[in-house]
């Protein structure tokens, strides 16, 4: 076609089209005629095109190049081509005339092209040549073309994954080929580009692996104790390399292998004093694993053993836990708190907060002789808390408890008890009398509790014949009983131990033998009396174990039943949302207010039975713990007046002194409190906050010597002691108030020890301390220290006793504290003259004090009309218009502190008041001996401590 082309070139030459001959507008003419006679033909072009273009780029590739042809060439205007035309409605596409003559032509976008909204475009496109002339229309077209473009993607878009993360649960100790799938996809338009060629796992160190299709498998058996989770992230690449913008979080749950057994419990549960009862397990529920189970048995089991004596129980003495359960009076402590008049416990291995007495196998302690009465009748107790267990090479040996043999000469034993071979033995050997018969002497008990290493309570009731064996609240009788003659009576003395027995006899020295090894505590024999099985029961009761909350909830067919000291819980039923629901309410509960602090351990153990089947499930145990708290510590104070004065006929009378009038005991703890401003970083303050709990024993020690029982003591009515339950020992050391009681009960008692002394003459003072405790000791007060002095009475003349007034100043009061009302009416007349001198030294004072600023102002006034005057004259003073008054008040304080006053302001304090010193000669005598003795206390400046009114000197 180009050859054809090129053909018209020599004719329309030949023609003489195009050249400059001729002139004017007849060549013009010519031309116009020439070039209508020449567009005769239609421009031409392909039949079909194939063009690409790169999204985001306007230019279009097309083969062939777009070139149209026309035969009319070379003539002017109809061998042109003057435009390309597309039909088609709103394509982003124009073909524009890059050169007329030759055709050729482009097609460009007229906006940038996008991929990812259309990959290809077909259209039509047509030539047209430029018509016989610049003016005429009479242009041709070419036949139309199609034109086919595929639009060229290019990576713009990374992969996403269809799903943010993925999640799966496997069973442990499987291999899988595919755990799960992840997938990305990617919005480029291209295969190239949009298809996902590979996944990778960024995680490291996981045992997973992953192929091209997003298939995740593990690479080694995955265990649930090892892990119970696994989170790893997955990215994606398309096929040109580019990878995810965000990688997915894959996680994969290792489900354990189907086992029987509990869940959803926790192996340490908190528990605060004073909580009350706390679940042990509110959401615990069984895992059958679809097992056909009939019928399920629990036990719940408190292990208290290493706490105390077996579990939590009160700490207060033996005495004070007797009085407690209402145990009849009488009771001797044999193992008490090593004190001056206790003090053969004084050598023993001994816990001091539990009071617990270890014995190795080396030591013993004798009782004193008067401790216990020599004859215990036929009715007697013998109660004790004992650990013991099988000791290597001492099978054969005796171990005695308690002994009471000869003390010299022989070696009977009169009564015993003792361990052998772990048997608790009883001996009891009675005196000789008119029967001279064999009785029983020996009791034995075998018990596999005596050597299990363990805490039991004992009590042994003796009503001879009969002996009684309660343990931890469970009666046994013996199972051996033996006979023997009586024992001839005698004139030896007999000797009482604890943890051996005294051998007096038939040795060449006197000592200890058959040792006991193991732990004692709160041994006691009360001559006379027996137990009843309720204080028995009282006695070795535990402060905690085990609850169930809302027993009326706990569904229809549940049985349970607790063990004594109710550590032990069974439950039983046959359907498992009731025994779910069952065990949800077990809990544990400690009703003391300072419980022992540590760990108690808990198990929980399952019988399973099944629907007719030989092989049934088994449900491993669930091992806990109850972690108890450290209780808040109180502080106890005692807080009252330290130093006493007293006339000596207080001291004389029936009533005596009372000591502690206004003591307080007060127990307190710290509390920290935040700061008000949370966006501090202050530390915590500590705020003091009261508390109320109660007390077990108060002292009253005596300092200085003991008392003089010929000439003093201290006294109590009983009958303050019997109606608030607490009991008392006195001594010439002090007094020793008992008993479990509230600090307000311990108050009122304390209020009524009183001081007695028949000689307070030759008494210059006497010291006291008390000191109170709680749970035997554990928490105990401060030592207050009290100091009772004598007010000695001075006798003065009538001459001197105007210079020696002293006026009560009006701003103190008179508080009284009478002890009974006969001696209130007996010194009525005492308050009424202390009265009158109250209000005549009121009436001088404000009179003295008015006339001194009266004149002062006089003065003053008459010094400034002086100044006004004559200047040169102001530093001078008239004092021609003052006189100098003393103030009593002042003299009375100088003659509390032991000093001398001037004779000139005597004189003028005599002239005021000796019209009212006649009146209360005697009532200003005592109040003066009184003032010195406190001016004793106290600096000269502490005048209103010196000057303090205390009538509990005045005989009312």
């Amino acid at each position: 076609m180009r050859t054809g082309r090129l053909c018209w070139v020599p004719l329309l030459l030949a023609l003489g089209v195009g050249s400059g001959s001729g002139g004017g507008g007849g060549g013009s003419r010519r031309r116009r005629l020439l070039a209508a006679k020449v567009n005769k033909h239609k421009p031409w072009i392909e039949t079909s095109y194939h063009g690409v273009i790169t999204e985001n780029n306007d230019t279009v590739i097309l083969d062939p190049p777009l070139v149209a042809l026309d035969k009319d060439a070379p003539v002017p205007f109809a061998g042109e081509i003057c435009a390309f035309k597309i039909h088609g409605q709103e394509l982003p596409f124009e073909a524009v005339v890059l050169n007329k003559t030759s055709g050729e032509g482009r097609l460009r976008a007229k906006s940038p092209i996008d991929c990812e909204l259309q990959k290809e475009y077909t259209f039509i496109i047509q030539a047209y040549d430029c018509g016989a002339g610049p003016r005429e229309t009479a242009w041709k077209k070419s036949h139309k073309a199609v034109v086919h473009i595929q639009v060229k993607d290019i990576n713009e878009f990374a992969p996403t994954f269809k799903e943010p993360a993925y999640r799966a649960v496997v069973t442990e100790g499987k291999i899988y080929d595919s755990i799960l799938q992840v997938e990305a996809v990617d919005e480029d338009c291209s295969p190239q580009y949009s298809q996902i060629c590979n996944y990778e796992i960024v995680t490291t160190d996981v045992p997973f692996a992953i192929d091209r299709n997003g298939n995740i498998r593990n690479t080694e058996k995955l265990s649930y104790d090892k892990q119970h989770q696994y989170e790893i992230l997955v990215t994606a690449y398309d096929c040109g390399q580019k990878p995810a913008a965000q990688d997915t979080l894959v996680q994969v749950d290792v489900k354990p292998v189907c086992k029987p057994g509990w869940q959803d419990w926790t192996k340490r549960i908190e528990y605060q004093p004073g909580s009350g009862s706390v679940p042990l397990f509110p959401s615990i529920h069984l895992e059958t694993c679809d097992g056909a189970v009939s019928s399920i048995q629990i036990t719940t089991e408190l292990q208290t053993n290493y706490i105390g004596k077996g579990c939590d129980r009160e700490t207060y003495s033996e005495r004070s836990l007797q009085k407690l359960c209402g145990a009849s009076s009488g009771i001797i402590d044999l193992l008490p708190s090593p004190s001056a008049a206790t003090n053969w416990t004084a050598g023993l291995l001994v816990d001091s907060s539990e009071m617990i007495f270890k014995f190795d196998g080396r030591q013993g302690a004798k009782i004193p002789d008067g401790i216990v009465p020599k004859n215990l009748t036929d009715q007697f107790t013998i109660t004790m808390w004992m650990k013991h267990g099988p000791s290597p090479g001492v099978r054969a040996e005796k171990e005695t408890i308690l002994c009471n043999s000869d003390k010299t000469e022989m070696n009977r034993h009169h009564y015993a008890l003792y361990v052998h071979n772990c048997r608790l033995v009883f001996l009891l050997r009675k005196d000789f009398d008119q029967a001279d018969t064999f009785r029983p002497a020996e009791f034995h008990w075998k018990l596999d509790q005596i050597c299990d290493k363990e805490w039991h309570y004992y009590v042994i009731n003796v009503e001879f014949p009969i002996v009684t064996l309660y343990m931890d609240g469970a009666t046994y009788e013996p199972y051996l009983v033996t006979n023997d003659w009586p024992i001839h009576p005698s004139h030896i003395a007999m000797q009482l131990t604890v943890g051996a027995c005294w051998q007096g006899g038939e040795v060449t020295k006197p000592r200890f033998a058959q040792f006991f090894h193991g732990s004692l505590a709160s041994l006691t024999i009360r001559p006379g009396k027996m137990e009843s099985q309720k204080v028995i029961s009282c006695l070795q009761a535990c402060k905690e174990g085990l609850d169930i909350n809302s027993l009326e909830s706990l569904g229809q067919g549940i049985k349970y039943h607790f063990n004594p000291s109710q550590s032990v819980l069974v439950m039983e039923g046959d359907d498992i949302g009731n025994i779910n629901r069952a065990l949800q309410k077990v809990s544990y509960i400690n009703s003391r207010q300072f419980p022992t602090a540590g760990v108690r351990h808990l198990r929980v153990s399952s019988k399973v039975q099944c629907f007719g089947e030989d092989v049934c499930i088994s449900v491993p145990d669930v091992d806990a713990f109850v972690m108890v708290l450290q209780a808040i510590e109180p502080q106890i104070s005692l807080r009252g007046t330290d130093r006493l004065w007293r006339p000596a006929a207080q001291f004389e009378s029936a009533r005596g002194v009372t000591l502690f009038p206004d003591l307080k005991i007060v127990s307190t703890f710290a509390k920290a409190e935040a700061p008000g401003d949370l966006r501090t970083t202050a530390p915590k303050s500590a705020v003091l906050e009261e508390m109320l709990h109660n007390l077990d024993f108060c002292d009253i020690l005596v300092l200085g010597g003991d008392l003089d029982p010929r000439q003093e003591c201290l006294e109590l009515n009983h009958s303050e002691l019997h109606q608030r339950h607490l009991d008392a020992t006195n001594s010439t050391a002090g007094y020793s108030i008992y008993g479990v009681g509230s600090m307000s009960r311990y108050e009122q008692v304390l209020h009524h020890i009183r001081y007695r002394n028949w000689h307070p003459s030759s008494l210059e003072a006497r010291r006291f301390r008390v000191k109170c405790s709680e749970l035997n000791g554990r928490y105990a007060s401060n030592e207050f220290n009290l100091e009772v002095s004598v007010l000695h009475e001075a006798r003065v003349s009538d001459k001197e006793h105007v210079n020696h007034l002293i006026v009560q100043p009006p701003f103190l009061q008179s508080v009284h504290h009478p002890e009974s009302q006969n001696s209130i009416q007996r010194s009525s007349v005492v308050p009424s003259i202390a009265t009158v001198v109250i209000i005549i030294s009121v009436c001088m004072l404000v009179f003295v004090v008015a006339m001194g600023m009266y004149r002062v102002r006089i003065a003053h006034q008459h010094f400034t009309q002086e100044t006004e005057a004559a200047k040169e004259a102001e530093m001078d003073w008239d004092d021609s218009a003052l006189t100098i008054t003393v103030n009593p008040m002042e003299k009375h304080e100088e003659r509390g502190r032991g000093e001398e006053t001037e004779e000139e302001e005597e004189e003028e304090v005599e002239d005021d008041v000796s019209s009212s010193s006649s009146e209360s000669e005697d009532s200003e005598d005592e109040e003066e001996e009184e003032g010195i003795g406190r001016g004793r206390h106290g600096p000269s400046g502490a005048r209103h401590t010196q000057l303090e009114w205390d009538d509990s000197a005045l005989p009312y």
